[in-house]
């Protein structure tokens, strides 16, 4: 990460005024992208002291991997005063990096900055539903 990038993503992440959790999953063989979103997870986590890390292992925190729903490491979970169902997964750099960290804003801003239609539309909905965006660097 760049200083010019991380003055920018500190300056985004300087205003949280509630806490978050950024809990990371991990395993320790065969997963080489995992130290490198850890350093990003620990980085983020020193702009703010309302940003916390708790950290679990995908082979042997089993609880933990089957509560939050995680299929594989590296995963990043945003946890503000309840689990708003926010995962990434890999390594966040570039555009991926950015969306994280409106994501830490997002939740603890406790507001999703949904119109009050799009609310009541959601709130119409009565089966679950999984949401996945991806993006690559191409």
């Amino acid at each position: 990460m760049d200083a010019r990038k991380a003055d920018d993503l500190e300056a985004a992440l300087v205003g949280v005024e509630s806490a978050v959790t950024l809990v990371f999953f991990t395993q320790t063989f065969g997963c080489e992208a995992c130290l490198p979103a850890r350093q990003v997870v620990d980085r983020l986590a020193s702009f703010s002291d309302q940003i916390s890390v708790e950290e679990f292992n995908l082979v042997l925190d089993k609880a933990e991997v089957e509560s939050y729903g995680i299929r594989r490491a590296p995963a990043i979970v945003v946890v503000g005063e309840e689990d708003t169902g926010i995962r990434f997964y890999g390594t966040p750099e570039g555009h991926e990096l950015v969306a994280l960290v409106e994501a830490i804003a997002l939740v603890a801003s406790r507001d999703s900055g949904l119109s009050d239609e799009s609310r009541a539309r959601i709130a119409g909905i009565d089966q679950a539903i999984d949401i996945q965006v991806f993006a690559t660097p191409t």
